[in-house]
C-alpha cells in the first residue's frame, strides 16, 4: 500500500473570498490565467448574479477595478472564450458566470476539495 503523506487545512473565510477561491480553482484546474483584477471581477459577477453587462461595466469602473468601463468589456469577452461568463441578447446583453463551473455563493459553504500526487514506482 502506498504511503500518502496528507496535508490538511481548514480556514473561516468570508463569501468573497471563497467565491474567489472557487473560481480561481476552476482557473487553475483548467490551465485559465487571471489577473487580480479578472478575478475580482467574475467573483462580483458571481456574487451579483445575472445582470445587464453595460451596467455592471460601469459598476466595475466607479469601483476603480479597472480603468475603463471597455477595459470590463474587454474582461468580460475573454471570459466568455474562455466558458467562464455566459453573455445573451442583442442590445441590451445579459451577462452572468457559467453554471457549469458550479460556483457556490448561497448559505453556507463548505469546499471539500481532494487533490492526489502519486509517484511512478
Amino acid at each position: 500500500m502506498a504511503v500518502v503523506n496528507q496535508v490538511d487545512k481548514k480556514a473561516k473565510l468570508d463569501k468573497f473570498t471563497i467565491v474567489q477561491y472557487q473560481i480561481l480553482t476552476h482557473c487553475f484546474l483548467t490551465g485559465i490565467v487571471l489577473s487580480s483584477a479578472e478575478l475580482t471581477c467574475l467573483s462580483m459577477l458571481a456574487l451579483e448574479g445575472e445582470q445587464e453587462l453595460n451596467s455592471f461595466c460601469q459598476k466595475m469602473h466607479s469601483m476603480s477595478i479597472f480603468k475603463s468601463a471597455q477595459t470590463v468589456r474587454n474582461t468580460i469577452s475573454k471570459a466568455e472564450k474562455n466558458k467562464l461568463v455566459v453573455k445573451e441578447g442583442k442590445s441590451k446583453k445579459r451577462i452572468w458566470i457559467n453554471n457549469e463551473m458550479k460556483v457556490q455563493k448561497d448559505g453556507n459553504i463548505l469546499l471539500n476539495y481532494k487533490f492526489l500526487s502519486l509517484e511512478s514506482s
